[in-house]
């Protein structure tokens, strides 16, 4: 199992994904929180970017909101860009947009968050790019 799903389950999942919302996106090409949304980008997913400090720019051709409440639609993949320590303060929001999975970036683990994620039924990755990992399940 990887991540608490087969690696043909992560693949599925992957593949039938739409929308990625992006919370902590971010305007500078050499930050992660940028290339990797990019990547996805390019990959054929929509990117909803969510950071109340650049709310109102437009990144990946969509404006960027200050929380994930004001998403309109659902979410296929919530892929965070925030410290772990931060995470608690999101979790509200995340139970209210129900992701079908969240993504926590390399580096990003936080054990009470994604356990009371799990508990709602929404599965967690911890500690891993989204863009590796694609690249590796997707080609």
């Amino acid at each position: 199992m990887l991540f608490g799903m087969s690696p043909p389950e992560l693949r599925a999942l992957l593949q039938s994904a739409r929308t990625v919302a992006v919370l902590g996106a971010h305007p500078n090409p050499v930050k992660p929180a940028h290339y990797v949304p990019a990547y996805l980008k390019e990959r054929g997913y929509e990117l909803l970017p969510v950071n109340p400090a650049y709310a109102g720019q437009v990144l990946w051709g969509r404006e960027v909101v200050g929380c994930l409440d004001e998403l309109e639609g659902p979410v296929d993949i919530l892929n965070v860009f925030r410290r772990s320590e931060v995470l608690l303060g999101h979790l509200e929001e995340v139970l209210r947009l129900r992701p079908g999975l969240v993504w926590l970036q390399s580096g990003i683990r936080n054990q009470v968050f994604a356990q009371r994620l799990e508990q709602a039924g929404i599965p967690v990755v911890q500690d891993r790019c989204l863009m590796v990992e694609h690249r590796r399940l997707l080609g």
